[in-house]
């Protein structure tokens, strides 16, 4: 696993969110992104998927200063991991995690198996299902931004401030010092330890359960617990090529097979149908 000597990471502070959806709409036009209303990027419905590499869930919460219910907005994309579950199962190198931290998606090298899906403890790579020649898609953390020094896109146009991005070092002591020291927000930074920890971090005046983050995913990187399995899985992607290979030349001879049958008996009743024509014929001549 690649070592980043100094990562980048953006902070979020969940109690600024307004859910403007700028941040989604920053993301659909830097990366050329369909916009589809029937798949929302904010509210209740807001999710990922394959075209929204951003999307901003609204939570009705009980916070612990206020009996009143209140709406709290969860930006939602990649986490980009420090040591990424997705990069570890990728066997032909599609996934990799950059110089700046953020963990990029090479199209070119997918080979499809999709396992980097599987391995995402945040089910976060998604699948262009109805596409003819579909890519695996997530968020990139704006790497070609990144690269020349710029904040990504969401960061950028985000209005209340509620993205920092930075040194992830700095990030998190900045988020130490907010937590330890202003009663609103619970002693806790989502990302700091989360599987190894996570290039995207997040403070919060509510319980992060109550905003559906995932908390049991436990504080060891993933790659840990599957490097033993995933070390098969270039031979395993062979012998199910090899099979389906195997299967598309027995069913394309099997089809030939077919054909020819199915011609030669149409030859015969074509010669049949002509003796018949031939020898009524002369029967008439006669």
């Amino acid at each position: 696993m690649k070592v980043i000597l100094i990562a980048k990471a953006v902070l979020v502070d969940i109690t600024k969110c307004i859910g403007c959806g700028s941040c989604s709409v920053a993301c659909k036009l830097w990366n050329d992104l369909e916009f589809d209303d029937s798949r929302p990027t904010v509210g209740v419905e807001a999710q990922l998927n394959d075209v929204n590499w951003t999307a901003v869930q609204r939570h009705d919460v009980q916070s612990k200063d206020s009996p009143q219910a209140l709406w709290r907005f969860v930006k939602q994309q990649c986490l980009h991991c420090l040591e990424p579950a997705c990069a570890s199962a990728c066997f032909s190198k599609a996934l990799q995690r950059n110089d700046s931290g953020a963990v990029v998606y090479y199209p070119d090298l997918c080979v499809g198996c999709r396992y980097c899906m599987i391995a995402c403890p945040f089910n976060i790579p998604k699948y262009e299902w109805k596409k003819t020649f579909p890519l695996v898609t997530k968020c990139q953390m704006c790497s070609t931004k990144t690269a020349s020094g710029e904040a990504p896109a969401c960061v950028s146009v985000c209005p209340t401030m509620a993205l920092k991005y930075g040194e992830r070092s700095a990030l998190l002591k900045e988020a130490r010092q907010l937590v330890n020291t202003n009663h609103l927000y619970i002693k806790e930074i989502y990302g700091e330890y989360e599987v190894g920890g996570t290039s995207w971090l997040y403070i919060s005046d509510v319980p992060f359960e109550q905003l559906g983050f995932k908390t049991d995913v436990g504080t060891k990187p993933l790659p840990s617990y599957t490097h033993n399995f995933l070390k098969y899985t270039p031979f395993l992607a062979i012998g199910w090529g090899m099979f389906l290979t195997g299967l598309s030349f027995y069913t394309k001879r099997r089809n030939k097979i077919t054909s020819q049958k199915q011609a030669d008996d149409d030859n015969k009743e074509t010669t049949s149908r002509k003796s018949e024509s031939t020898e009524e014929t002369n029967n008439e001549n006669l």
